[in-house]
């Protein structure tokens, strides 16, 4: 995806914001760091990092049990 300073894209705004309506999304990046993606608004979200472990870590049946005990005992909660 391209880079566009934000000067450029101050001066060129209609032009861009064409470009990528059109599908041609861009990165403003302020004194060459990355701050805002300019995309489509119709675009659908990218699903990048959703399951990116999937097979790689297995969680166990009773994770939501976990420290149970002793989240009960510091609240002197009897169980």
């Amino acid at each position: 995806m391209r880079q566009i300073n934000i000067h450029e894209a101050k001066t060129h705004l209609s032009r861009l914001v064409d470009e990528a309506a059109s599908g041609e999304p861009f990165i403003i990046a302020k004194a060459g760091r990355p701050v805002a993606k300019v995309v489509p608004v119709d675009a659908e979200p990218t699903r990048e990092r959703l399951g990116f472990m999937k097979g790689f870590v297995k969680v166990p049946e009773d994770f939501d049990r976990f420290g149970e005990t002793e989240i009960a005992d510091m609240f002197g909660i009897d169980g």
